[in-house]
């Protein structure tokens, strides 16, 4: 084989230093998998620790309905309310069950994205727009099925513990044992549909404009270096992208998961009662603190984790 073919075959994975080195196309296999699933768990640690107040107070605000039950009349009286009766740290009701389903998260999202992009790139190791719409799909779908569905419905039900007068809920595992104990092992499967929608239209969206971006960035020198700050800048713009393409299945997802979502039949109804309930502005609440978060979260997920990939490549023989 000669040079030019050798050069061909390896280019898809120039993009990310770590990736040529190893020559592997999905971090679940092998050391490099290894490493993935480490370096993705470090970093969604770090991410969620950063960012996860936002989080909270989106979902606050996606879970408050109109009329007497509502609590809240915004970004700022939710966090005042929050820090008056729970402290500061009430902002980060939840957050251990974020940090348990990073490592797996992480693992299926880069794994699927990685293995799928490595069969669908063209000879020059390039990928069509509908190839990263495809394989960010396929990724999306992947981490929905293996973590995020039980992880966000956790999450949620926690969250909405906590807006009871008389929370049950008494830490993450007897949270969870209370959550299997009255609905079986499927109440922390509740809204698989409106997440396997929402994570696949998220990376969807974020994969193909991060990898469009960098595109353009390089130009015709598909083997141009792309600088982490300016992949973090991408990051964001992905993430905002998203967050507006897909909030209204964010909020159907919300609801399904919350300690209410027995009043649903299924995805459909429950968003034709949040349409028919509270109109169309309903399917966008939580949109800013989400932005907030979202941004922070894709612009810091890919310089980190690149970051560790290349650290790890240096002392992890």
């Amino acid at each position: 084989m000669d040079r030019s073919a050798i050069s061909a075959l390896v280019s898809p994975y120039r993009r990310r230093p770590w990736m040529s080195e190893t020559g592997a196309a999905a971090p679940a296999g092998g050391q490099v998998g290894l490493k993935g699933i480490v370096a993705g768990g470090i970093t969604g640690g770090i991410e969620i620790c950063i960012t996860y107040p936002t989080e909270y107070v989106k979902t606050q605000l996606q879970l408050d309905e109109k009329g007497a039950g509502k609590k809240y009349n915004g970004i700022f009286d939710c966090v005042k309310k929050t820090v008056q009766q729970r402290g500061f740290f009430g902002l980060y009701r939840g957050l251990s069950v974020l940090v348990y389903g990073s490592i797996p998260k992480s693992a299926a999202r880069f794994g699927a994205f990685e293995f799928l992009k490595s069969n669908a790139v063209d000879s020059r190791g390039q990928l069509s727009n509908s190839g990263k719409l495809l394989c960010g799909l396929g990724a999306g779908v992947c981490e929905a099925i293996v973590a995020v569905t039980p992880m966000e419905t956790i999450k949620v039900k926690f969250i909405n513990d906590q807006r009871s007068a008389n929370p049950k809920f008494k830490g993450f595992a007897h949270g969870v044992g209370q959550i299997i104990k009255a609905e079986g092992v499927s109440g922390i499967y509740k809204g698989l549909t409106a997440t396997i929608l929402k994570q696949g239209s998220n990376q969807a969206i974020r994969f193909f404009v991060l990898e469009s971006l960098k595109d353009l960035y390089k130009g015709e020198d598909h083997n141009k270096p792309v600088p982490k700050l300016v992949v973090g800048a991408f990051g964001a713009i992905a993430g905002a992208a998203s967050v507006f393409g897909n909030t209204p299945l964010d909020v159907v997802k919300t609801r399904m998961q919350g300690l209410e979502a027995s009043k649903y039949k299924n995805t459909a109804h429950c968003a034709l009662q949040i349409l028919k309930n509270e109109g169309p502005a309903a399917f966008y609440k939580g949109t800013v603190p989400r932005l907030g978060r979202v941004c922070l979260d894709v612009a810091i997920t890919f310089m980190i984790y690149d970051s560790f990939m290349d650290l790890f490549n240096k002392v992890w023989v």
